[in-house]
């Protein structure tokens, strides 16, 4: 199934093949958090966990002031994280699997934030104002939504990951939560991602050794590692995921971002 929706991307063409030359700029929160912010303007949240144990600084949630579509990779609490507060503070759209979005609205998403435009499935290619088209891919995990501590664990979709095409910018590639799976070299021939934010801690997700595999097939010039020491068992380390990508003899450079740090692509 994974493969037929890959030859769907394969079939759709590109809004915007990134070339590197726009001063994208990406904030890293820790965890798989991040947002991003166009050369345009346009902002957009991923995994917008904010409030993560491995960010030290409390009132970063309250910081952030522009919000313009918030991209959730599946429906787990640490993905899902602070969405729902952000879209109320911001308006922002929800992008992700149609039945996540579903539950997210069940849970207090207005309607309107998550409708038929920007909910949709992987081998969907969204087009977000006049400047992103993000791309939904496969990823290979689970996803359950829990809207409150003791309520019950809901269907959230097929998890995804997302490939974020920017106008005169870079084309950054989220994994999102997976595995490493052979198709990610369909992902890097039909994209030719620029970043690639990896998942690079283990247990629930890639280790460093399948992190660095998952790199050589995408192409990726810069990659930057995520998901990984939040909790005791995502055991990865950098260290290991930059000795791994040179034994794979992955083209990209591992680029370490500390939490709360911004770098321009």
């Amino acid at each position: 199934m994974r493969i037929f929706a890959l030859f769907a991307l394969l079939a759709v063409p590109a809004f915007a093949q990134g070339g590197g030359k726009g001063k994208t700029e990406v904030t890293w929160y820790g965890h798989a958090a991040f947002v991003v912010k166009t050369p345009a303007g346009t902002t957009l949240a991923i995994d917008p966990w904010i409030n993560n144990p491995s960010n030290k600084d409390k009132g970063a949630l309250d910081k952030i002031q522009k919000v313009d579509f918030i991209l959730i990779s599946h429906g787990h609490f640490d993905h899902v994280g602070d969405a729902i507060a952000l879209q109320k503070k911001t308006n922002a759209k929800i992008v992700a699997a149609f039945e996540l979005g579903g539950q997210l609205v069940a849970a207090g998403v207005p309607k309107e934030a998550a409708g038929m435009d920007t909910l949709a499935n992987a081998g969907g290619v969204l087009k977000l104002g006049d400047d992103v088209s993000v791309a939904l891919v496969p990823a290979v995990h689970s996803s359950g939504f829990q809207a409150s501590d003791n309520g019950p664990v809901l269907y959230g979709g097929a998890p995804v990951g997302f490939v974020i095409q920017v106008k005169g910018g870079p084309t950054i590639y989220h994994t999102g939560d997976t595995a490493w799976f052979d198709e990610m070299k369909q992902i890097g021939k039909r994209f030719h991602p620029d970043v690639m934010l990896a998942c690079v801690g283990g247990h629930f997700t890639m280790d460093p050794q399948d992190a660095a595999m998952a790199a050589r097939d995408v192409g990726a010039k810069s990659v930057v590692p995520m998901h990984f020491g939040t909790f005791p068992v995502l055991t990865g380390t950098t260290e290991e995921f930059g000795k791994a990508l040179k034994k794979e003899g992955a083209k990209g450079k591992m680029v370490e971002m500390k939490v709360g740090e911004t770098r321009s692509f």
